[in-house]
C-alpha cells in the first residue's frame, strides 16, 4: 500500500470510492455522498490522504487543520478492500499527520444512525463531545443528526 496526498487530478477516483463506501447509508438518504466537483472543492480548504494498491485507489480521508485541532471525514474503503484493516491504518495516518502538525486534539462527526461507528471510535480513544445538525439542504428520509468525537493526541 502506497499514501500520498491527492491533487485536483484525483478528484472522480475519490469521488468514486467515497460513494461506494457510503452505500451503507441509502437506508436514510438517496443520494452520493459527494461529487468530484465537491471534492475539488474541498481540496481548497484541507487535504485527502490516498491509499493506493497496484495503481488503484483502494481509500481515502479527508482532513484539515483547524488551529491546534486536526478534523477528519469521509474516511472511506473501497468495498471490496475493507475489513482487512485500512480504515485504522488511514485514521492513524491522520492522528500522526496532526501530531506532527503540532495539533492537540483530533476531531470526527459521524451521523448517529450509523450506531457502529461510535463505538469503533471509542475503541480507538475517542470520546463523545457533542452534537449537532445534520448537513442543511439535504433531505433525509427519517430525523438524524451529527455526533462529534474528540481524541487528545499526546
Amino acid at each position: 500500500m502506497e499514501f500520498r496526498f491527492a491533487g485536483e487530478g484525483d478528484a472522480g477516483a475519490i469521488a468514486r470510492v467515497i460513494n461506494l463506501a457510503f452505500r451503507v447509508e441509502r437506508f436514510f438518504v438517496e443520494r452520493d455522498r459527494t461529487s468530484a466537483e465537491e471534492v475539488r472543492a474541498r481540496l481548497k480548504s484541507g487535504k485527502f490522504l490516498l491509499a493506493e494498491e497496484a495503481g488503484q485507489l483502494a481509500g481515502c480521508v479527508y482532513l484539515e487543520l483547524r488551529g491546534d485541532r486536526m478534523y477528519f471525514g469521509l474516511l472511506a474503503v473501497d468495498p471490496a478492500r475493507q475489513k482487512k484493516g485500512l480504515g485504522r491504518t488511514l485514521i492513524a495516518a491522520v492522528e500522526n499527520l496532526g501530531r506532527e502538525a503540532g495539533c492537540r486534539f483530533v476531531d470526527i462527526r459521524v451521523v448517529n444512525l450509523r450506531a457502529e461507528l461510535p463505538p469503533i471510535y471509542r475503541r480507538l480513544g475517542y470520546v463523545v463531545t457533542g452534537t449537532a445538525p445534520f448537513t442543511a439542504g439535504i433531505k433525509t428520509k427519517v430525523p438524524c443528526h451529527f455526533i462529534d468525537m474528540s481524541k487528545p493526541l499526546g
